[in-house]
């Protein structure tokens, strides 16, 4: 009973000096609110309208990068892989980044009437100049085939992202994707 009584004792005069391991929810206290996991996120189909550019912002608590549709933006599946395929051929899209989103759009890179590009890098491996960012570390084309567009995004590590939809500006749309800073605040 002694034993009990001096072990409690013990871990009150521990935990009252704070040397006890955080609570579940001082733990989890999420950066500058962000909520976000790192699972794939997926939504829509297959459409016509096509990508027409691809840029880029940093924000205080996540880098975001923007791809702009010539119409209402259908569809995209966004994830983490250990190598980013190109369209059609499969071959490994070279990333720097410790971590890496293969984000895929459901929309061509050309006009699906003629067959002329709407979107049409200078270079295909630097889509956005990211150097020195906090997160992004590169944005690479992976090319676009049958009406799927890949763009790889190598990340400083696989950290929390989301991907929404944007109307605008006009008739077109932004499929938008942020990735966060870091994990906990």
């Amino acid at each position: 009973m002694k034993r009990w009584l001096t072990l409690l004792m013990m871990l009150g005069t521990v935990a009252g000096l704070g040397l006890v391991a955080p609570t579940v929810a001082q733990a989890e206290t999420p950066y500058c609110g962000i909520v976000w996991g790192s699972l794939p996120e997926t939504a829509g189909s297959l459409s016509v309208p096509p990508l027409i550019n691809v840029r880029a912002g940093q924000h205080e608590c996540y880098d975001r990068l923007v791809l702009d549709i010539g119409g209402a933006a259908s569809g995209y599946d966004v994830r983490y892989v250990t190598a980013v395929r190109d369209q059609g051929a499969g071959n490994v899209v070279p990333l720097r980044g410790g971590a890496f989103l293969e984000i895929v759009l459901m929309n061509p890179a050309y006009d699906v009437y003629t067959g002329q590009p709407t979107y049409m890098p200078a270079n295909p491996q630097e889509l956005v100049n990211v150097y020195g960012w906090r997160t992004f570390r590169q944005v690479a084309s992976g090319g676009t085939f049958e009406g799927y567009t890949t763009i790889g995004l190598g990340v400083r590590a696989r950290l929390p992202f989301r991907v929404f939809t944007l109307a605008g500006p006009g008739g077109n749309s932004r499929v938008v994707i942020d990735v966060a800073h870091r994990w906990l605040a």
